[in-house]
């Protein structure tokens, strides 16, 4: 059975980088992807106000197994980014941090890395806060061969989540 990913980023400023990694998930066998919508969509979403964004992101996350969070220079402070890793945490799905910073974009320029800091995603037995940096691996796609690397990635996120 393919693994449905959700992938998780921040659309203005990386879609382009964002794309490179989504079309080679999307080529391999036994892999789904969902969260990846274009500009048109994307608009048309935001004009509905929050409400409908979270219904939105709560449908694509409907049926995921994973969520890879893909990491630019600015997406740790977008707001719907930390909702969609708060809720992917919350429904259990296994996930990863991608950093992207290396990937060329259209123009042949890379960027400045990211960081992989989204916030509180809950608490430990002890009542100690988590953080998506303590629990979850982070790739860089460049130096990490994501090309190569992702399903593997993918295959051990769901594994350590139990999914």
């Amino acid at each position: 059975m393919p693994r449905r990913v959700f992938f998780s980023f921040h659309y203005e400023r990386d879609v382009q980088r964002a794309s490179v990694i989504r079309n080679s998930w999307v080529t391999k066998p036994n892999s789904e992807e969902a969260g990846f919508i274009d500009a048109v969509n994307w608009e048309e979403v935001k004009k509905k106000g929050e409400a409908s964004i979270k219904a939105w992101i709560d449908r694509q996350l409907d049926g995921t197994s994973v969520t890879a969070v893909l990491i630019g220079a600015e997406t740790s402070s977008r707001e719907w980014v930390r909702y969609e890793v708060l809720r992917s945490y919350e429904k259990g799905n296994g996930m990863f941090g991608i950093f992207m910073h290396n990937i060329k974009d259209w123009s042949g320029q890379i960027d400045i890395s990211g960081n992989n800091q989204f916030g509180e995603l809950g608490k430990n037995a002890m009542g100690e806060a988590l953080y998506f940096w303590q629990i979850y691996p982070t790739y860089d796609w460049v130096s990490d061969n994501g090309y190569a690397n992702l399903g593997d990635w993918v295959e051990r996120a769901a594994k350590l989540a139990g999914t």
